[in-house]
């Protein structure tokens, strides 16, 4: 599995604690207000504002939250306005780390986040020494009881996707950032009830992690990475085997 599947089913996990998704609530009302901003309150006219609504109502944000997260971001309502800031680096063990933030101060949150990275044995990076490890893709995700392997990946590539791969009890089906919406509407039209669907970074090859030592020490990074508040992903070329995954609690 790659980093994003492996990273994707912990924080699934982490996410049934009320603190938890206390916390995933605030971050994707912040991913909303700054689409809203950046591209208008238009959902069918703004699609990266499209994928953050779908995210939020996958994750069962009330809908007038969601609403007053958009007009915030439109200007209709007042608040704060947040900067989209990304940062880089490496775990140990050579693991390549992207990280996605929003903040309404940089210095702070830039300042926060190489601590973390140094306090948790990593490194923190320059600007383009890790991005070129990764490409923006759109994932659409199912459980696999949703239908055979074979049909789930013929519904999906006549959708125009790109990709189709079991992981474990879940279809991670790989697009275009453009084609994300297109192919979820065809599955879920199909019959294929849909987990959910985002954007995100895969990495172009990974690093694996077959001992438990190496995936403890890199998990205990980016899960304080991903604690912060002003972190909205991380993204990682991380590769550990289900046996290992299991051993370390995650």
């Amino acid at each position: 599995m790659s980093g994003h599947s492996k990273w994707h089913s912990i924080k699934h996990k982490k996410g049934a604690a009320d603190k938890a998704r206390g916390k995933l609530f605030a971050k994707l009302i912040k991913q909303i207000e700054v689409a809203a901003r950046q591209g208008g309150g238009d959902v069918d006219g703004n699609p990266t504002l499209r994928t953050m609504v779908q995210k939020a109502r996958d994750n069962s944000v009330p809908v007038d939250t969601i609403e007053r997260a958009v007009k915030r971001g439109t200007g209709e309502l007042e608040g704060v306005t947040y900067e989209e800031v990304k940062y880089e680096g490496y775990a140990p063990h050579g693991v390549a780390l992207y990280v996605e933030c929003l903040t309404d101060n940089r210095n702070r949150t830039g300042a926060e986040i190489k601590n973390l990275f140094v306090r948790n044995g990593g490194s923190f990076a320059e600007p383009g020494s890790v991005a070129w490890q990764f490409e923006r893709k759109g994932v659409v995700t199912l459980e696999a009881s949703a239908g055979s392997e074979d049909d789930v990946m013929l519904a999906a590539l006549d959708a125009g996707a790109e990709d189709v791969e079991a992981q474990g009890d879940i279809y991670e089906v790989t697009t275009s950032p453009s084609d994300v919406h297109a192919v979820r509407e065809a599955l879920e039209s199909g019959g294929y009830p849909v987990q959910s669907s985002d954007l995100t970074m895969l990495p172009t090859s990974t690093v694996g992690l077959a001992d438990e030592a190496e995936a403890r020490a890199v998990l205990r990074l980016v899960e304080a990475l991903d604690d912060h508040d002003d972190v909205q992903d991380v993204f990682g070329n991380f590769d550990i085997p289900d046996n290992v995954l299991e051993s370390v609690g995650a």
